[in-house]
């Protein structure tokens, strides 16, 4: 991917605006105000964002989050980190995208969620050039899963995005952004990422205070830095002194557990 990125960057792509939004919210089921937990002397979020903008292909990264009185500290933090920070309906998350990206001029959207605080900037990329490679309206690395799942990633063209926007109704579409695109194959074209190899039995996404504990331990092994790649997790968990630190079977058996 690295000559095909290379070339991509040295053309003329005025016209191509490329925008990471990264929806985040206070409000969770089974772990409220995660967003804003510490991960190695870091929040949640700013390790979500610090990573987001390591893309090389992204020119912007927007924080979406909602209008509700509690995602003021979401706000309150998009300050500290530096990152621009939209407002939106709470329930309406497929609309919310759709004004973020309007307002920020996307002509290509990347989705990214605030519960995956080891997505991986290379993996954006790859998406990215998936999708225009295809000349697709959507791409995504997570079907099939291949990919830890926690590094999940989506791109789609801010033209599909508007017309989501203006058809789908039902409320599972609103909430969760991308799902018109791929259960309608007829009106848009989409494509997955392929990799030869599957990682797809590790667990990194952000759910319990357990998954917590697996991504403050990974992030531990690899000296709460933000710049390491994805395989160096891998790697760092598979040669990690069996995560002495903490001494736990049942922490060990969560990092490989899809």
């Amino acid at each position: 991917m690295a000559f095909a990125l290379n070339k991509f960057m040295q053309m003329e792509r005025a016209d191509l605006k490329i925008v990471a939004i990264i929806q985040a919210r206070m409000g969770s089921s089974r772990l409220p105000g995660k967003v804003l937990m510490d991960i190695g002397g870091e929040t949640v979020l700013g390790r979500v964002v610090r990573r987001s903008r390591r893309s090389r292909l992204t020119k912007t990264t927007v924080v979406a989050t909602t209008e509700l009185r509690g995602d003021d500290a979401i706000v309150k933090e998009c300050q500290r980190l530096g990152v621009r920070c939209f407002r939106g309906m709470a329930e309406n998350v497929l609309d919310r995208y759709y004004r973020a990206a309007l307002e920020h001029s996307a002509r290509l959207v990347v989705r990214v969620t605030s519960d995956n605080p080891l997505v991986d900037p290379d993996l954006i990329d790859e998406t990215v050039m998936t999708i225009l490679k295809s000349d697709a309206d959507y791409a995504n690395n997570r079907s099939p899963r291949i990919y830890p799942e926690g590094l999940d990633v989506e791109a789609f063209t801010f033209a599909a995005l508007e017309r989501a926007q203006r058809e789908a109704r039902q409320p599972y579409d609103l909430e969760h952004v991308t799902p018109y695109f791929y259960q309608h194959p007829e009106k848009f074209h989409c494509v997955a990422v392929k990799r030869a190899v599957n990682f797809g039995h590790y667990r990194w996404t952000l759910d319990t205070a357990q998954d917590l504990q697996v991504i403050r331990e990974i992030y531990g092994l690899l000296g709460n830095r933000d710049d390491f790649s994805w395989l160096q997790a891998i790697e760092a968990v598979n040669n990690g002194a069996q995560l002495a630190s903490m001494g736990s079977q049942a922490i060990l058996k969560a990092l490989h557990a899809y």
